[in-house]
């Protein structure tokens, strides 16, 4: 249930998009032993002036292969998140050709109460989920 917005700078081939989004898939449900088929995600691409994404002044330069990644989840724990963040980068760096430096992940907590799935109804509040 983990909603997945990947940023990137347009000019990407749509398997290369769905080379990312699968590969986040993948990572998200290893990391969090989630179901295959809980799987939402948001592509969007952006123009090159559109996407400001500096270093923090930690010393690496990224280019117009900058993903970011942002997933909003309920909770996880440390060692799962930090799971998700190493495993990402090395598989897509692997498959896709990612720069690790060129990757940023932000993971957003929201209770369980958070989420409608359908029909307007909050899922694991009625014990659907």
């Amino acid at each position: 249930m983990p909603l997945v917005r990947i940023d990137v700078i347009e000019g990407r081939t749509e398997s290369d998009l769905r080379a990312l989004a699968d590969t986040l898939h993948e990572c998200a449900v290893q990391a969090f032993n989630l179901p295959d088929r809980d799987r939402f995600q948001i592509i969007t691409e952006h123009k090159p002036s559109h996407m400001i994404v500096q270093d923090v002044n930690l010393g690496f330069e990224r280019t117009q292969d900058v993903v970011v990644v942002q997933l909003t989840s309920t909770p996880r724990s440390t060692a799962a998140r930090k799971q998700f963040f190493e495993t990402a980068a090395k598989r897509l760096q692997k498959r896709c050709g990612l720069d690790p430096k060129n990757l940023v992940i932000n993971i957003v907590t929201a209770s369980e109460g958070s989420w409608s799935f359908a029909d307007g109804r909050a899922q694991f509040l009625t014990g659907e989920l």
